[in-house]
């Protein structure tokens, strides 16, 4: 199990950034606009370039990625990369484009949505270079920092009008989560999807603690980000073409970058066991 909690990230960290690469070499941006707007870069060839060049990089990633499944030589590098392209992005959110202007700004955030899915790469890369530098419990806090964050606040802005009628589309077009508007009004099932994703978090945090809920939470919240690849099936917005995801599929498919941080989460448990019992015999 250890073996494949360590090799399965790297799979689906290929399928992500090969997925995204495409995507954008064929057309589309994917959020890079409004990332780049807080940088000063307006001019469309400027930024057509940026495009081509995140592509480029997104494609050494996934490569990177696949290869680190055979050997671990590569992983220190892949890690140096995922971190940059964390935080370009994430450095945009100090300014003004990625909130509702509607709602004030900063809390409410809008195309920072996908940005703040960041911090989950961010994570990933921060266990790949300090496995061995950090204890397992700080390696699980980093990795549960991203999935507590996303679910607090996304899950707080199921609570707007905004937030309600935006996900709409996404929702009806589900055969998972479209019964909701069968019982539900569209704010009522927005408001129980925020609720979900508010115990969700609490319930994995406490189970970081408490054994008997541990599996409970991860299930959780493995639920919200497993569910919004099923999208990728029925929304058909997210792909622009066979096997070219569109900007929403592109935001989609970034959710599995948090199921990278809950696989994270439960080796770094493992470890932490074994690592408690070392300090245990050395003492």
């Amino acid at each position: 199990m250890s073996i494949l909690f360590r090799k399965l990230p790297f799979g689906l960290l290929t399928i992500v950034f090969a997925m995204m690469s495409v995507a954008l070499i064929s057309g589309q941006w994917g959020g890079i606009k409004s990332i780049f707007e807080f940088y000063g870069v307006s001019a469309d060839g400027t930024l057509a370039t940026i495009r081509i060049v995140t592509a480029i990089v997104f494609i050494i990633v996934a490569v990177l990625s696949a290869l680190s499944l055979y050997t671990c030589r590569l992983i220190k590098p892949l890690a140096g990369i995922v971190i940059v392209i964390s935080i370009i992005p994430l450095l945009s959110l100090l300014g003004s484009t990625h909130w509702i202007a509607s709602l004030s700004g900063f809390p409410a955030i809008g195309s920072g949505q996908g940005i703040i899915k960041y911090f989950a790469l961010m994570a990933i890369a921060v266990t790949w270079l300090c496995r061995d530098k950090l204890s397992p419990r700080v390696l699980i806090w980093i990795n549960y920092f991203p999935i507590g964050l996303v679910l607090l606040w996304i899950g707080g802005m199921k609570f707007t009008t905004i937030e309600a009628e935006g996900i709409e589309g996404l929702v009806r077009s589900s055969p998972l989560m479209s019964w909701l508007y069968s019982f539900f009004s569209v704010q009522m099932a927005s408001n129980l999807i925020g609720i979900y994703d508010l115990i969700a978090l609490v319930i994995f945090a406490l189970g970081l603690y408490i054994r008997q809920l541990l599996w409970v939470g991860l299930l959780l919240c493995a639920a919200v980000f497993l569910t919004t690849q099923t999208f990728l099936l029925s929304y058909p917005q997210s792909w622009a073409a066979p096997w070219q995801l569109s900007s929403s599929g592109i935001f989609i498919i970034k959710d599995l970058w948090f199921i990278v941080n809950l696989i994270n989460i439960m080796d770094l448990k493992q470890n932490r066991v074994k690592y408690s019992r070392t300090n245990k015999a050395l003492g």
